[in-house]
């Protein structure tokens, strides 16, 4: 199976920036798979088309005169997605799915600036669809992803992006269709992913076993790579970080602050209590525990200790961003008080 760089790099975002336990490439459904919501997903597809032909002249679907039943069916026959990943949180299930197309001369298909639109459209209608009707998913991203796409072309997709997803709140479906391309590639997904490189070592992410060969040799690396770590947190914008959980920013972007010096020996003592813990981050838990210490490992990041001025801890891992229990905002007022993010 052949597996673009593109979706190499999708694979590894969904793993380890979005968090999702299952993470399947190339994904297709199978014929005999039953539709669920079928009713529902039809007045959505009519919704969806009508509304493109009457707002922006865009036929959708080019066999509209047919059999509607047969082209529905053909419409969700034909779908795959490059990847699609399964997030299981406390919240419930999550699930993402990503199309990425990488043109060096800017996103580009057969039939010109308008097809390439109504392309992009179709790919995430036909995964809203297919999240709903397989997955019963009620939650979760519809994300077509581009390295390039030129302005004018974002110029149209941008109000095409608020109208679809307006078309699933009206009918009932707590998606969100999202185009991540140009600079919010980079910052939303490339960058994430990088920062994250360094505890991957699974052989099979073939675009993160690249970079990180490439960053073995530092005099050959880019000027940006030189002059910036990916894993400083003080060159990370709050964009950026968006796209990680809580605990992903603990686990990283708060370990590099404290073993860079960000918190005095003052501050370091109280760590190692509940209450300021808790006034501070909203943790039910001190946020750090010295490793001689014994304690509950199970509420702390136990693979590698975090080391302050030569001396070793455990760094609390029972982050939540729940509407109940939102640790969220306290860890990213803390690391922007501190200057840790720009």
């Amino acid at each position: 199976m052949k597996i673009e760089m593109g979706e190499s790099l999708v694979y590894s975002w969904l793993r380890h920036v979005k968090e999702c336990q299952v993470v399947q490439m190339n994904w297709k459904s199978s014929s005999t798979w039953k539709l669920q919501d079928e009713d529902n997903l039809k007045q959505l597809m009519e919704m969806a088309s009508e509304h493109f032909q009457n707002e922006y002249c865009y036929s959708l679907y080019k066999n509209k005169n047919k059999n509607k039943n047969n082209s529905f069916a053909q419409f969700l026959k034909q779908a795959e997605m490059d990847a699609v990943g399964i997030c299981i949180t406390e919240n419930g299930m999550e699930v993402h799915t990503v199309d990425v197309a990488f043109h060096k001369d800017g996103l580009h298909y057969d039939g010109g600036r308008q097809e390439t639109i109504i392309k992009v459209i179709k790919k995430l209608i036909r995964s809203a669809m297919c999240m709903i009707s397989y997955f019963r998913a009620t939650t979760g991203e519809v994300i077509f992803a581009s390295p390039k796409i030129h302005n004018a072309v974002m110029k149209d997709l941008e109000p095409c992006m608020i109208d679809l997803n307006n078309l699933f709140l009206e009918n009932g479906y707590g998606l969100t269709a999202r185009v991540i391309a140009n600079d919010e590639f980079n910052e939303l997904m490339l960058k994430p992913v990088l920062i994250a490189s360094n505890n991957i070592s699974d052989t099979s992410e073939l675009f993160v076993r690249s970079y990180q060969l490439v960053s073995m040799f530092g005099d050959e690396r880019s000027t940006w790579q030189r002059d910036t770590k990916p894993t400083d947190a003080s060159v990370v914008s709050n964009d950026t970080l968006s796209e990680f959980k809580v605990g992903k920013i603990a686990q990283i972007f708060l370990r590099e602050a404290l073993e860079s010096g960000k918190a005095d020996d003052e501050e370091v003592s109280l760590m190692l209590t509940k209450d300021y813990s808790k006034s501070t981050f909203g943790i039910n838990f001190p946020l750090l525990v010295p490793v001689e210490e014994e304690c509950d490992l199970s509420r702390y990041y136990t693979k590698k200790p975090l080391v302050i001025r030569n001396k070793k801890y455990w760094l609390c891992s029972q982050w939540f961003e729940s509407p109940a229990n939102n640790d969220r905002p306290s860890l990213l007022a803390w690391l922007d008080k501190r200057g840790a993010v720009i």
